[in-house]
């Protein structure tokens, strides 16, 4: 249903678990390296998952003015900033007159991919505010997730085009504002809003290294979403992105301040487990396959039915286990859940 309206922004519950991860530190040290590339068939060591991390999100093709660029920095207009995409935090100023975003050259904004339309929406200044209209695109224009003909703008709103995710900043200081979403971006997922996976990477070599002073167990948790391309090929890749911050939300809601949730692909997921054996994993793994299949995840009114396989692993305490081998066997266990009919746990 195409609505002129606006919606809050959603709730920040989504990161208050894995915020307090480790005692609440708001950096991790130590690390020993990074984890090879990961691909969509779940192997290491393979550079392809740049493309898994881009697959709902598309960097944008930016026309810049450096003269409206300075003009509106100086009268303190607004940004869009790319949340999502090779190029992660690239922006683009916003000024008076009006911004077409589409596929043809002549826009403003140009978004060369068939999800966008020639001319797909336009950003108009009213004197007051930002306001997005949609131009009768084939795939519309969202704000908030919320499929709109006509919408204000105000700060922090999210809109998507296509498999565009851009997040619209204004205000006093849009400056500061958007070095704070810069570095933001650097340690969450600009789609789903959980931590990134070179987040990931880094509170796991942190554990293990911290481990050694203070032994305990560290669990993990490694899932993904069951026939995922089905939902893109039915219901669109709109509905697929929809479909991925929900059930970021859903199992953000099961977790504690001693679990860690990261999105390491385009559909899979990682939960690290500070000082949780093996049985106690399986059981928040069960908790959470549960959560999904219960939820119900809508998009434009629609009941999107989502279930989950999980794999569970843990390195005792005390334990010499590499973090990429650790990965590696919650990855085998994931894999034996799709082959024993997904909707499991192994």
């Amino acid at each position: 249903m195409v609505a002129s309206t606006k919606t809050p922004a959603r709730p920040a519950a989504l990161r208050e678990g894995a915020a307090r991860f480790l005692g609440g530190a708001a950096h991790f040290s130590g690390g020993g390296g990074r984890f090879g590339q990961r691909s969509a068939c779940g192997k290491l060591g393979d550079s392809r998952v740049a493309k898994d991390l881009s697959e709902t999100t598309i960097e944008v093709t930016l026309s810049r003015d450096s003269a409206l660029m300075r003009r509106v920095a100086a009268l303190e207009k607004a940004f869009l900033v790319v949340l999502s995409g090779p190029k992660l935090g690239q922006r683009f100023v916003l000024g008076e007159q009006p911004l077409d975003i589409g596929r043809t050259s002549n826009c403003g904004l140009v978004l060369d991919l068939d999800s966008v339309s020639r001319q797909h929406a336009r950003i108009e200044w009213t004197g007051a505010y930002h306001k997005v209209k949609d131009l009768g695109s084939t795939n519309g224009t969202y704000v908030n997730e919320h499929r709109i003909s006509e919408s204000g703008l105000t700060d922090g709103d999210r809109l998507q085009v296509g498999k565009i995710l851009l997040k619209y900043i204004s205000g006093g200081n849009i400056e500061a504002s958007y070095h704070e979403e810069v570095q933001r971006l650097m340690r969450y997922d600009g789609l789903t809003g959980v931590h990134n996976k070179s987040h990931f990477e880094e509170a796991l070599h942190h554990l293990i290294a911290s481990e050694r002073v203070a032994p305990r167990p560290i669990g993990l948790v490694v899932f993904d979403l069951d026939h995922f391309k089905n939902v893109n090929d039915t219901y669109g890749h709109t509905a697929g992105d929809a479909v991925l911050r929900q059930v970021a939300a859903v199992v953000s809601e099961q977790l504690t301040q001693h679990e860690f949730l990261a999105r390491v692909g385009g559909e899979e997921f990682a939960i690290l487990c500070n000082g949780m054996e093996l049985r106690a994993v399986l059981q928040l793994a069960e908790r959470i396959r549960a959560s999904v299949e219960h939820a119900q995840c809508m998009f434009e009114n629609k009941a999107i039915p989502v279930t989950l396989s999980l794999g569970a692993a843990e390195r005792a305490a005390g334990g010499q286990e590499a973090a990429e081998r650790l990965f590696e066997r919650a990855d085998t266990q994931l894999y034996a859940a799709k082959a024993a009919g997904r909707n499991c746990v192994r």
